[in-house]
């Protein structure tokens, strides 16, 4: 009988290497389906809390912030690409970073929805994938209606204060585990596992964690 496994997604939209790790992630929990039935919560976290609304060119962002060269960051850029080719998952251009405080607030509603996950991956591949602005309540509501949340009440959230506090709340919590870098995955409350890893790296983890949960039955 699998075994129950708990799995808490620290990320942000903003961040190639959470949609090659989720990509990762969901790849091997399909090779470990057998051994686990696993539960996958999104958690959020703000790479840049304070980027305005018409967010910022990732040349001048990425220039300011590591000190990076024009020729270093297309050069991390086609890296991250190949990475994500290996996990299935296609980056397209991204020229702007963007502020994801209201993502992570649609998110938190759609947790209460059942349809969490597919909300994040909608926004990973509108984002990353597809080059649109994030911040964009057009952009949100459009994710949230295809995987199947009401486009209105997502209206009404975003135009709200709505989950704000969830949101912020969640983001204190796990910066006072320790939690700087993203994606940060913890399994049942105990295991961490940061990066975007290979799909074998998290179902190795997976294996090992399952083993150990069984024999502790």
């Amino acid at each position: 009988m699998p075994q129950s496994l708990r799995i808490d997604f620290v990320s942000d939209i903003a961040c190639p290497w959470c949609a090659i790790g989720l990509a990762s992630l969901m790849q091997a929990l399909e090779r470990t389906r057998d051994v686990v039935d696993a539960q996958v919560v999104m958690h959020p976290f703000e790479l840049n809390p304070q980027m305005g609304p018409q967010g910022e060119a990732i040349v001048d962002y990425l220039g300011k912030k590591y000190g990076r060269t024009p020729a270093q960051i297309a050069e991390t850029q086609a890296m991250i690409r190949e990475r994500g080719a290996s996990v299935g998952f296609n980056f397209g251009p991204r020229d702007f970073v963007y502020n994801t405080f209201d993502a992570h607030r649609l998110l938190q509603w759609a947790a209460t929805q059942g349809r969490q996950l597919p909300l994040k991956q909608a926004l990973l591949q509108a984002y990353h994938g597809d080059g649109k602005d994030p911040s964009s309540h057009d952009v949100l509501r459009e994710a949230a209606a295809s995987v199947g949340l009401d486009a209105a009440e997502a209206r009404r959230i975003l135009e709200s204060d709505a989950y704000a506090d969830e949101v912020r709340a969640e983001q204190r919590e796990y910066q006072g585990m320790g939690i700087q870098s993203v994606p940060s995955v913890i399994f049942n409350n105990r295991y961490l596992v940061t990066g975007g890893q290979p799909v074998e790296a998290f179902e190795q983890a997976i294996r090992e964690i399952a083993r150990e949960a069984q024999g502790q039955n």
